[in-house]
């Protein structure tokens, strides 16, 4: 049978001399109808380019495709040359018959405009509907992606729709005119684990509804297992392997296959949980940080002068201990409070009531004049750009009123050199770094005023699965060299069984459960925890994959002088704890 889309030799390149400059190298392929393809690699392997070529994008982002040959079957029986095909030509396929989701939703729609005219664009554009046709049919197209009270939803903007939202507003789009081939590329990577569970569900779902054909992007392999029915592994802009999935993921044969297998965050349900260098829970110890009832909250005014209305509950009452050595894991989804808990230990949100303190390290060092150091989740927007590593280094001695000498510039080097990076990185710029080594150079300047506390806000999920888990040893390693304790926000259990001690898991601003992390895995209590746990992708094709839940995290905006009532807690043996719900 005559495949749907079918890709030979394809190559793209870039720049004055692009076939000097190839990033896909001899890409082919075939999709058949009905098929998914999963094409799978780390940052630069040339998936997206490839993506992008297909309904030839590629040529609107300074690409240029110098080779190959790509044929697309229309409804008709009829094959569509891609490669040869005119800009207007492309315009009639690129939406009516080859569907495209980009990975962040937030820059693929326009902010000023209704989420309604936007889906609206594609009905008008290719099938010719105005008016209330053109109104009614963007609604449907809002309740087939199951977002709830769609009607009322056509009126916002984005800004007023949560991530997950907003990707199930692309899709939408993408599916107006139902199309035959679905181009997704990394629709899930910026999303909460769970959120991203939604997302594939939906994926899944529709695709038997509609019969469509997908090829779904991604770095993470372990996505797959519960989607694709081929996987094709880039590398360096070349298909190493491709295959049908149970082969691929069982029997892999290329080692980078292997290699990316390897480094998928397998969740051991508890199993897996660290044991080494645990806190020592004896009397004489003292909490390298300790909260206790701390409350942030936003008041709402509808102008400058007038009263608070009411306010944001973004954190309600947080308690824990962190011990010297030890690792907490926050673990929430997006709007939980644990970003802003992390933000009001240090001081750069203000608390409205509470209170911490951060027990001072001893070291052969000086101690440190700010015991706590933050490293954040984009490596790319943390560093100045306009300064050398030198400088960047230098910049937390110089705040606190410390002198750039010999013994400093000795610190930079000793530093460099723990993290895997060589001492002429100095002299470098970040723009010369990749984004693993972005994020060595950040938790590098963490380190630089020898810190008791270093606080992890989702400093790995930006990073591909191989990085992230050369970061995450990394971070393990200075633990035990310098004692720290790590305060680790994450929405991943993967991530948080590799490198946790402890867990507290966060919810609409308050702790739902705590405890040392193999229970917390092993045995969850709180329904909430139980879903974050369900939500972890797996290769394991015996489990069911993802389920499409429509459930919004509760509305954290409370009216004036609301006092949430005192938590109750069960417990069920060591330090493990879970609120009692209901």
């Amino acid at each position: 049978m005559t495949p749907l889309l079918s890709v030979h030799d394809l190559r793209v390149g870039f720049g004055r001399k692009p076939q000097a400059n190839e990033v896909v190298r001899g890409v082919s392929f075939d999709l058949a109808d009905g098929e998914t393809l999963a094409i799978v690699g780390e940052s630069g392997s040339g998936k997206s380019v490839t993506a992008l070529s297909i309904n030839r994008l590629i040529d609107f982002g300074g690409g240029r495709i110098t080779g190959g040959a790509m044929t697309l079957k229309r409804a008709d029986g009829s094959l569509f040359d891609l490669m040869g095909a005119t800009e207007p030509q492309l315009t009639g396929i690129r939406g009516a018959e080859i569907g495209m989701i980009f990975q962040e939703p937030m820059t693929s729609l326009n902010p000023v405009l209704t989420i309604g005219s936007q889906i609206e664009e594609s009905f008008r554009l290719h099938r010719g509907l105005t008016g209330r046709q053109a109104t009614a049919a963007a609604k449907d197209a809002l309740d087939r992606v199951r977002i709830p009270d769609a009607a009322r939803r056509l009126k916002y903007t984005p800004n007023q729709l949560s991530g997950g939202m907003l990707q199930r507003v692309m899709i939408a789009i993408a599916l107006a005119c139902n199309p035959r081939l679905l181009i997704a590329d990394e629709p899930t990577t910026a999303l909460d684990v769970t959120v991203q569970a939604q997302i594939m569900a939906l994926l899944a779902e529709l695709k038997r509804e509609t019969g469509m054909s997908m090829i779904f992007i991604t770095h993470d392999i372990g996505l797959v297992a519960g989607i694709a029915d081929k996987v094709m592994v880039m590398q360096n802009g070349q298909a190493v392997e491709q295959g049908e999935l149970n082969q691929i993921l069982d029997r892999p044969r290329h080692p980078y296959t292997q290699h990316l297998l390897q480094d998928v965050p397998h969740f051991a349900n508890g199993s897996a949980a660290r044991v080494d260098g645990q806190r020592d829970k004896g009397e004489h110890m003292k909490p390298a940080l300790k909260v206790n009832g701390l409350v942030v909250r936003f008041p709402l005014k509808s102008n400058f002068f007038s009263r608070a209305s009411g306010a944001v509950h973004a954190v309600d009452g947080v308690d824990f201990d962190l011990m010297p050595g030890e690792t907490l894991a926050i673990v929430g989804e997006s709007g939980s409070g644990k970003s802003t808990t992390a933000k009001a230990v240090l001081g750069l949100v203000r608390s409205t009531r509470g209170s911490f303190s951060v027990g001072i390290r001893k070291a052969s060092a000086a101690q440190s004049a700010k015991p706590v150091q933050m490293v954040f989740q984009n490596p790319y927007a943390s560093l100045n750009p306009r300064l050398t590593i030198e400088s960047i280094l230098a910049e937390p001695v110089i705040a606190t009123s410390g002198r750039v000498d010999a013994g400093t510039r000795a610190r930079m080097a000793s530093l460099l050199e723990r993290v895997g990076l060589p001492a002429n990185s100095l002299q470098r710029y970040p723009h010369e770094f990749s984004g693993g080594q972005r994020q060595r150079l950040c938790i590098a300047r963490a380190l630089m005023l020898n810190p008791s506390v270093v606080v992890l806000d989702e400093a790995v999920s930006a990073l591909d699965v191989s990085v992230q888990a050369k970061v995450l040893e990394l971070l393990v390693d200075l633990q035990r060299e310098f004692g720290l304790a790590y305060l680790f926000i994450s929405h991943d259990m993967a991530v948080v069984e590799r490198i946790a001690h402890r867990i507290a898991v966060i919810y609409a601003g308050q702790i739902v459960e705590i405890g040392d992390a193999a229970s917390v895995l092993s045995m969850p209590k709180h329904s909430y925890t139980k879903k974050l746990i369900a939500a972890v992708p797996t290769i394991d094709r015996r489990r069911e994959h993802f389920e499409i839940d429509t459930r919004q995290v509760p509305s954290l905006v409370r009216p004036q002088g609301f006092e949430p009532a005192p938590a109750r807690w069960e417990q069920f043996g060591g330090d493990h704890k879970a609120r009692v719900e209901g």
